[in-house]
């Protein structure tokens, strides 16, 4: 049968669709992963990517059970989320490669001031103190502290700033093509008759 065919729509439904279960699981597991070595002490940032999982994994569950059974409800539903995702991701990502050099600087150090649990985290893994300036009046998890020769995180953080937000933009990029993928596939499959059923019933 043609690619364009109602089996092959289908197979390409179900491997899409447990491609996103296989990501989101991943995600799952990255956050505890971290979590439980004390990687990201942050709860903030460990239940926002395993609410991301989460989330992900229930539309590609969705998106699966539709493909199997041809479930008109839950593939129009399937497909309408997947389309708002996309739009959501697709300007994040866009957003991502189009800050510039001072743009990135300013939301660095707003999300430095806001988030304290994931300061305490960057310094400690970078062995640097302060974003600008080691201020003497906050602690401090880096192991220079010891020695008095702490380097201010900013410049660091400043430095891979860029390929950072290249890289997460680029993948974020990659997979809101992949969701229109599946609209447009999810759309052309709930119009095709399934073949083995009774030609007369409705789709």
């Amino acid at each position: 049968m043609v690619c364009g065919g109602f089996t092959c729509s289908k197979n390409s439904l179900c491997v899409l669709n447990l491609l996103y279960i296989l990501v989101s699981l991943l995600l799952i597991g990255i956050a505890a992963w971290g979590k439980t070595f004390g990687l990201v002490t942050s709860f903030s940032v460990v239940a926002g990517v395993i609410g991301v999982g989460i989330f992900l994994f229930f539309i590609a569950l969705i998106g699966l059970l539709g493909a199997i059974k041809h479930h008109q409800v839950l593939l129009f539903f399937y497909m309408i989320i997947l389309f708002l995702v996309f739009v959501v991701q697709f300007s994040i990502s866009c957003a991502s490669l189009a800050l510039n050099e001072s743009q990135q600087n300013h939301f660095l150090e707003v999300g430095w001031n806001k988030s304290v649990e994931t300061r305490g985290d960057v310094e400690g893994y970078l062995n640097c103190c302060g974003f600008n300036e080691m201020n003497m009046n906050e602690t401090c998890k880096a192991h220079c502290v010891a020695a008095g020769d702490c380097l201010p995180c900013g410049s660091t953080l400043k430095t891979y700033a860029g390929e950072v937000l290249r890289f997460v933009g680029g993948i974020g990029l990659f997979f809101s093509f992949t969701e229109i993928l599946g609209v447009w596939l999810t759309h052309r499959y709930r119009n095709q008759k399934d073949p083995r059923a009774n030609p007369s019933a409705f789709l």
